[in-house]
């Protein structure tokens, strides 16, 4: 080998060390730049909570968030994203020393010094506060950038089209943080007028735009997207598109992955030109408007493992469906659609399914009474990966069958709100991974041993009521699991309150409601869990008293306590006022003496305090008025006197004030009308209210129900009456049923409603009702013509008052009047033949009155009986034997009626008259 002489060595040494030293000089000064441009990027952010801290000194490349590439000190990746955003599912940030939380957001302005970080790739911003400022222009120029996350930042206005190019891109997340409703419909902080740009996106694999508007778009959407070839994943959910979804003119989606398009406002069969897509692994095309039939082709998909198309009004047969291949499907979401058909025994075909859910469908027939796949897919048992089915809110029939039993690895099962029958198979406790059980309003019935419970250590929510089980386990029973809800109504568990509940130490919600427990409530009762939030022991016989201990002390979360129908004697006590987390009260129904406790207004939170039927007596306490969240007020059905307190007017958000059936005295104040807008029921009914009625009634612009009845009140009915603005509607209304914003738990509204000659109690269809009743009180003047504007009116009660004057003949404007009792007043002159077109009119009583001439028995009026209009000595004609003596002559005259035109609508009036009459009661 020939030697190197020894001048180049030396002319190779100098070239080299030059070269080394202005290559160091060169990344000396690149690292000082890059240095700058980080502090003055950090300059411009707002960091309440220091998580920049460490961005000080020179070596950059150990700051916090800060990537540097190997060798040269360039800055490659900047991570910032917060480590606690305030999403769903993702945890709470934590406490400082004074418990208070710290959201580690940053805010302020972003630097475009960013714009020097030549060698930037990946750049993630996400999940701070950016608020109010649009998405920096100078992002289009970072060509370098392999990955951008700006989402959830609280970016407004247009996306910069100059993010078209960075064709180097291949993630981009630019999600919006909000969305809110506003007069046009739903919107957001972001939106794209134009989506051309994006096709210079060429690198792109993954595109998420979550919550963003596409409105402006159109179906242009479709065709550039189509364009990026390498597009793997694909992300709007919530971005207000909307129509048809547009096939392409051919399928470039040779890559595509995973499309979500859910919660956008789709109307359009399913895009079937997907089914050529066999790259497909996830689709959610959930919350739309989607229609036509679910194509099979879905089923043949050999990559899909994740279908989510919850929420449309696709239709299809279910068994059809299932018997298809669907060879890798994990996550099967078609639950809220109009499937119909029953299960078919191939569903144990799907081995690597997790999770089913076909939930408020149109499912029928019974459950398979085997399954196939055992031998499929290599398991002893069936469905082996299984962990979730939801097959509530359809109408499945027949029996529970036991392969529900060998789902050894399910976490959930609700079957509730079918029309299933029989008993439990005893394998159901083999379940040992189950987490929450839910077979509630069925009719299933029989005796649930220990044996259906004996290895659900994992169990928390257990949801069994409003069936026909008999509970039969030992006196000395411990259940292996310890549950968070329990609801266990309408199953028959007494004669004993169940001891076994005391080692249930983590229960929330507690439903024992008509139960057959008849014993009393157990001492350690009140100490059972302070984590309990509901106690629902309704509808039993339970006997004893309420406890006199600091029971606020044992339960400080409690919301809502209902011993409602049951035998509880004794006072109320003064510790009930140490449960100030208390929203709803309910003891109606028991045989409760004594006062009032005045320690109840305490209760700050109270929404409703129902303590009707029961022996109370004493005055209203008016320290009533601190409770200032109370929205229904219930004291009826007791022995309460005096006045009501002028403190009562500062309940401001009263809906329904009810104080029936007492001994209530003075007159009915006028501050009525003006304190509670929002009032919907009204009812004083059967006290010792005298006077007149106050003419401010009429600005109860929400009123509903308005009952008065037997009262001793005196004077003309108010003209002003006409002015009830939610009676004149010629619709029903539907009233708001008092949830709580914590729980769609509620609390059911009932009220006593005295028509057709019943005494009736509406609860579910209360929202129905719109009546008034001024009945059995000594009222004068004449029939108030003003009423007959209240189109909306169902019941009108005058009965037993001193009314003279006649009927108007525009009371046929009250279309929807079911019942009207104008008996026992001084009414006189013909009944108007307008009334024989009030069609739904299912109850009249016109009797003991001094009513004249010929009864117009036509139409509607033709459905009633010689009751109605018994004591008029006056009237004349069918159905009275009383003959007018000018009957025979209209006789023809009426013929011809009746066979002509009149004749082809008022029998059809009559029959509606019968069915609302007739039926009504029967949804009450």
């Amino acid at each position: 080998m020939e030697r190197i002489p020894a001048f180049i060595l030396v002319i190779l040494y100098f070239i080299s060390t030059e070269v080394a030293c202005n290559g160091y000089t060169h990344i000396n000064n690149n690292v000082q730049s890059e240095r700058r441009a980080l502090i003055d990027f950090k300059s411009g952010l707002t960091d309440p909570n220091n998580r920049l801290s460490s961005w000080k000194g020179n070596n950059y490349c150990y700051w916090h968030g800060i990537g540097c590439e190997n060798g040269t000190g360039f800055v490659v990746s900047i991570n910032l994203r917060n480590p606690y955003p305030i999403e769903n599912d993702i945890p709470y940030p934590p406490e400082n020393e004074y418990g208070n939380q710290i959201y580690m957001n940053l805010s302020g302005v972003i630097s475009p010094s960013l714009i020097k970080l030549k060698y930037l790739k990946y750049l993630d911003l996400s999940f701070n506060s950016f608020k109010a400022i649009p998405i920096p222009q100078f992002f289009g120029s970072m060509k370098n950038l392999i990955y951008l996350n700006l989402s959830h930042c609280g970016f407004i206005g247009e996306i910069p089209s100059n993010l078209g190019n960075l064709s180097n891109l291949q993630y981009l997340d630019f999600s919006s943080k909000y969305t809110y409703h506003n007069d046009f419909g739903y919107s957001s902080d972001l939106f794209i007028k134009n989506i051309e740009w994006m096709t210079s996106l060429v690198s792109l694999k993954h595109l998420s735009a979550n919550n963003v508007n596409f409105s402006m778009v159109g179906s242009q959407w479709i065709e550039v997207l189509n364009k990026l070839p390498m597009l793997i994943e694909l992300h709007l959910d919530d971005c207000s598109l909307f129509g048809s979804i547009p096939s392409p003119s051919f399928v470039n989606f040779t890559s595509l992955s995973v499309i979500v398009i859910s919660s956008n406002e789709f109307n359009s069969t399913f895009p079937e030109w997907l089914l050529n897509v066999s790259s497909l692994v996830s689709i959610d095309m959930s919350l739309n408007i989607l229609h036509g039939r679910i194509p099979l082709g879905l089923g043949e998909l050999p990559n899909l493992q994740h279908l989510d198309l919850y929420g449309n009004y696709l239709e299809g047969s279910i068994s059809q469906l299932l018997r298809k291949s669907w060879k890798k499907i994990e996550f099967l979401n078609l639950c809220e659609n109009d499937l119909h058909g029953s299960i078919p025994s191939s569903i144990g075909n799907f081995c690597n399914l997790q999770y089913l859910d076909l939930n408020n469908n149109n499912l029928n027939g019974s459950l398979p009474e085997i399954i196939y796949g055992t031998e499929t897919c290599n398991s002893k048992s069936p469905l082996p990966n299984l962990r979730a089915l939801y097959l509530f809110g359809n109408q499945l029939m027949g029996k529970l069958s036991n392969w529900l039993g060998e789902l050894k690895n399910l976490e959930q099962l609700d079957l509730s709100h079918n029309q299933l029958q029989g008993s439990i198979p005893n394998l159901i406790g083999n379940l040992s991974n189950l987490h929450s059980l839910n077979l509630r309003n069925n009719q299933l019935s029989g005796t649930l041993t220990e044996q259906h419970f004996w290895k659900l250590s994992n169990l928390e929510y257990l949801y069994i009521d409003s069936n026909s089980f008999r509970l039969d386990v030992s006196s000395n029973w411990t259940p292996p699991f310890q549950l968070r809800y329990l609801f266990m109504g309408s199953c028959h568990i007494g004669p004993t309150f169940p001891a076994w509940l005391q080692s249930q130490k983590d229960l929330q919600y507690l439903d024992l409601s008509n139960a057959s427990i008849s014993s009393s409530i157990p001492n350690w009762f009140w100490n059972i869990s302070s984590n309990l939030e509901y106690l629902i022991l309704s509808h039993n016989q339970l006997q004893g008293k309420l406890p006199n201990s600091n029971i606020g002390e044992f339960l400080p979360n409690l919301y809502f306590l209902s011993f409602s129908g049951n035998g509880i004697t004794g006072t109320i006590p003064d510790s009930i006022g140490h449960l100030t987390s208390l929203g709803v009260i309910d003891f109606s129904s028991n045989t409760l003496t004594g006062s009032i406790p005045s320690t109840i207004n305490n209760c700050f939170s109270l929404n409703v305090l129902d303590l009707g039927n029961n022996n109370l007596s004493g005055m209203i306490p008016k320290s009533l008025d601190q409770l200032q969240q109370l929205k229904s007020l219930h004291l009826n059905h007791n022995k309460l006197s005096g006045e009501l307190p002028s403190s009562l007017r500062n309940l401001t958000g009263l809906d329904i004030l009810d104080l029936s059936y007492n001994n209530l005295s003075g007159q009915i104040p006028a501050w009525i009308g003006t304190a509670f807008p929002n009032l919907v029921i009204l009812n004083l009914r059967s006290n010792m209210f005298s006077g007149r009625l106050p003419s401010l009634l009429s600005n109860l612009s929400s009123l509903h129900v308005l009952d008065l009845a037997q009262n001793n009140l005196m004077g003309e009915i108010p003209v002003t009456l006409v002015e009830l603005k939610a009676m004149d509607q010629d619709h029903n209304m539907s009233i708001s049923s008092l949830y709580d914003n914590r729980s769609s738990y509620r609390y059911e509204e009932r009220l006593i409603v005295i028509t057709k000659g019943l005494t009736l109690e509406y609860t579910r269809t209360l929202s129905l009702v719109v009546s008034i009743d001024l009945s059995d009180n000594n009222l004068s003047g004449e029939f108030p013509e003003g009423i007959t504007k209240l189109f909306g009116l169902m019941l009108l009660n005058l009965s037993m008052n001193h009314i003279i004057g006649r009927i108007p003949e525009s009371i046929s404007k009250l279309r929807q009047l079911s019942s009207l009792d104008l008996s026992s007043n001084k009414l006189f002159g013909s009944i108007p033949s307008s009334m024989s077109l009030l069609s739904s009119l299912g109850y009249l009583n016109l009797s003991n009155n001094n009513f004249s001439d010929k009864i117009p028995f036509i139409g509607q009026m033709s459905t009633f009986t010689e009751s109605a209009f018994a004591g008029n000595p006056n009237l004349c004609g069918a159905p009275l034997v009383k003959k007018c003596q000018d009957e025979g002559k209209d006789k023809s005259v009426e013929d011809k009626i009746d066979s002509g035109f009149v004749d082809q609508w008022f029998y059809l009036s009559i029959g509606l008259g019968f069915a609302v009459g007739i039926l009504v009661p029967y949804f009450v």
